[in-house]
This record gives C-alpha cells, structure tokens and sequence, in this order.
C-alpha cells in the first residue's frame, strides 16, 4: 500500500481543519476527519498536544518577561503555566505583575497575581498554588 498516495487521498477527500467543526453527520470532528464524538484522542495525542502548546507557551512567556531565562525553574513554570492558561494576550494584561518580575519582587508578584479576576473568578486553587511557588520559589 501505498500510504503516501492514501494521506493524500484522504486529505483531499476529508479536508484538512485547523479547527473543530461538525461534520455532515453532526459529529464533532478536527484535522483530517478525525471524529472527536466516536473516537476522540489516544493518550499519546494528548501528550504531544501538551508538549506543543507548552512550547507555545513558553515562547509567550519569554516574549512578556525579557528576564524569563534568568528566573529559577520553579518560577518559570509558574509563568509558562499562566501563558498557557491565558494565552498571550491576557498575560500581557498583567502589566503590574510584569514589573514585580522584572524588579525580581517575587511576594509582590505574588500578591498581583492573585489581586486578579484570573484568580478569583477562573482558576480559584491553581492561582493559589501558583503565587505560593511565585513568592518561594517552591515546586507545588
């Protein structure tokens, strides 16, 4: 079999989405007629998904905190794990926390992340255990 010529095929007669959508038959579908209702993901689609919108994320963190690679691990994570909650844009929002970082004020970023709507209103626990490892420098 051919399996280059069958991609193709396929692509051609499935189409190839970016996005969701729902297919002639209703069902929730993605890529290349994937059906997300019947089938959904296998565990190592998961996986390499988390490890491609961590790369995204980490990216988005380096681009708002210029310092981002000289901070602990620990610190790191907690920015890249807000970027990939909130993705870029609203990150970026975070204008006062961006300055706790940068003066290395870290009981101050802190306090601003948890002086937020992301805090109260989305993520309640994950924003705790998050300005917890921010101000120590603790893995949660």
């Amino acid at each position: 079999m051919n399996l280059e010529r069958l991609y193709a095929r396929l692509t051609l007669d499935e189409a190839k989405r970016h996005k969701p959508y729902r297919c002639s038959a209703g069902k929730l579908t993605i890529g290349v007629g994937r059906n997300l209702d019947d089938r959904g993901l296998t565990d190592s689609e998961i996986q390499l998904l988390l490890e491609n919108d961590v790369v995204l994320a980490t990216a988005d963190a380096r681009r708002l905190f210029y310092q981002f690679d000289d901070l602990d691990d620990v610190r790191q994570e907690v920015l890249v794990n807000m970027a990939f909650n909130l993705g870029y844009e609203r990150l970026a929002g975070f204008k006062k926390l961006r300055a706790m970082i940068r003066a290395r004020n870290f009981p101050g970023a802190a306090r601003e992340m948890l002086d937020s709507k992301w805090a109260r209103e989305d993520v309640g626990p994950r924003a705790e255990r998050l300005a917890q490892a921010m101000r120590t420098g603790v893995a949660p």
